[in-house]
């Protein structure tokens, strides 16, 4: 039986010619793919080169040798560099003290040489398939800890402004082109790559989402590429990146104007081949994903500017989508409101039924620098402050022409602090990078803000 191309694959390490040949014939014979080698060393060089679903391992390599300490070495070095690989171990001294020892170390079963096929091939179907569950689960818990919650709010778009994202949506969503969506802090940019991907084909797989915004200086391929045990000093385990999370799905690039110039050329290396190493290893992987990616910055200047590169920026953007300013869908803000309204209601278990007209106008009036996501916040205030069942002007915390500004000395350090990022990213029309460097701040920490105070 000709082994298919995603055949489950199985390394043999053997250093008797004959023993090796025997297992691959009758490996090979089951429709799995088979590689074998001689001595531990090119095992080790082997699983550094590919991925492999299961290993099959002699404990004994030197002539004369019975103390399978070479196997056990080579189970603890295979470990390392995999610790999900199920590993079978052989011995042909039927030393069962010598199995036990190998499996307290790891090992998920052994073989006796000469061995029974029909048991041989038991286990490694058995293992296979537990193996394959173990990484699947390792996955969707990693996956779990970084996808966010889908159901925030859905894309609610009536103003004759969005209609032209709705069809773009509707036309580009279902196909497997990179998307760059545009627009200002706040805008909705990440609902618009939920609803892409919701969708695609890929909607049944991984939306993985990234700020690239985010990553503190030095951890920037760790966490899209992932790394190996011992790469750097707090590296105590291998962990997965991002693009792996991401295999058969999206990935969601949130501001990507900010990737650092000398990281830009990994990326695009990753955009061109879809192959990548982990941070403190030389095998190749690959990763099938949809890239879909967002800004809020002038981008074609960050190109005309040398800060990002244009080659970058057409393997990003197949299809641009513009998101326009929440002041710009006026017809959009009391739909808005009355659903975060309602959620956050719901949440907070009261009774809020609605809003006054005056408080509905001072809503539709209000300039909102910080777009959809200001709206979200000023909403979630509202409700925490109402007393009756309707929500108030006086609820909403907002300021129109002619009111008093807030006093500096009756607030608190955080509320001066996200009271001058407010007022900083409506002088700069919701740039946050303008913004940054108005307040002196490097964009990480200026984004990091943004988040503490839910901007």
């Amino acid at each position: 039986m000709k082994p298919s191309a995603d055949a489950p694959s199985i390394l043999i390490a053997d250093d008797q010619a004959d023993v090796c040949e025997a297992l691959r014939l009758l490996i090979k014979g089951e429709g799995y793919q088979c590689q074998t080698v001689p001595s531990p060393t090119a095992a080790i060089q082997a699983m550094g080169s590919r991925d492999f679903d299961l290993a099959l391992i002699d404990l004994n390599y030197a002539r004369d040798t019975t103390s399978g300490q070479e196997g056990l070495d080579l189970l603890a070095q295979a470990q390392s560099l995999d610790s999900t690989l199920p590993i079978v171990v052989m011995t042909a001294w039927g030393s069962v003290d010598l199995a036990v020892e190998a499996m307290r170390r790891g090992a998920r079963d052994f073989v006796q040489k000469p061995w029974d096929n029909e048991r041989l091939l038991a286990i490694i179907r058995n293992q296979i398939e537990l193996g394959r569950a173990l990484r699947r689960g390792a996955r969707l818990e990693a996956e779990n800890q970084l996808l966010r919650d889908d159901a925030r709010f859905p894309l609610i778009a009536e103003s004759p402004a969005m209609q032209p994202v709705l069809e773009l949506i509707e036309r580009v969503g279902p196909s497997d082109a990179n998307v760059l969506i545009t627009g200002e802090n706040g805008t909705g940019k990440g609902m618009v790559a939920r609803a892409l991907h919701t969708s695609s084909t890929r909607a049944t797989k991984p939306l993985v989402v990234v700020n690239m915004g985010g990553f503190a200086e030095g951890v920037f391929e760790s966490e899209l590429f992932g790394h190996v045990k011992g790469a750097f000093t707090d590296a105590r385990t291998d962990r997965q990146g991002r693009f792996e999370l991401a295999d058969g799905g999206t990935l969601f690039l949130d501001e990507i104007a900010n990737v650092p110039p000398a990281q830009q050329t990994r990326l695009l290396r990753v955009l061109e081949t879809g192959e990548f190493e982990r941070v403190g290893s030389s095998k190749s992987r690959r990763a099938n994903v949809r890239i879909i990616s967002a800004t809020n910055a002038d981008i074609r200047t960050e190109v005309a500017a040398g800060r990002f590169r244009q080659d970058l920026l057409f393997r990003l953007n197949t299809v641009e989508i513009h998101l326009p300013p929440l002041r710009e869908r006026s017809d959009d803000i009391a739909p808005l409101a009355r659903h975060f309204l309602e959620l956050r209601a719901r949440k907070y278990r009261k009774s809020i039924n609605g809003f006054e007209r005056a408080a509905l106008d001072q809503l539709r009036q209000h300039r909102w620098p910080g777009n959809v996501r200001e709206l979200e916040h000023v909403i979630e205030r509202a409700v925490l402050m109402s007393r009756g069942p309707v929500i108030q002007p006086a609820d909403l915390g907002l300021h129109s022409v002619g009111d008093p500004a807030p006093r500096l000395e009756e607030m608190s350090l955080e509320e001066v602090e996200a009271h001058l990022i407010k007022r900083t990213l409506a002088r700069c029309d919701g740039n946050a990078q303008k913004a940054a460097d108005v307040l002196g701040l490097s964009r990480s920490a200026f984004y990091r803000r943004l988040e503490k105070y839910k901007l």
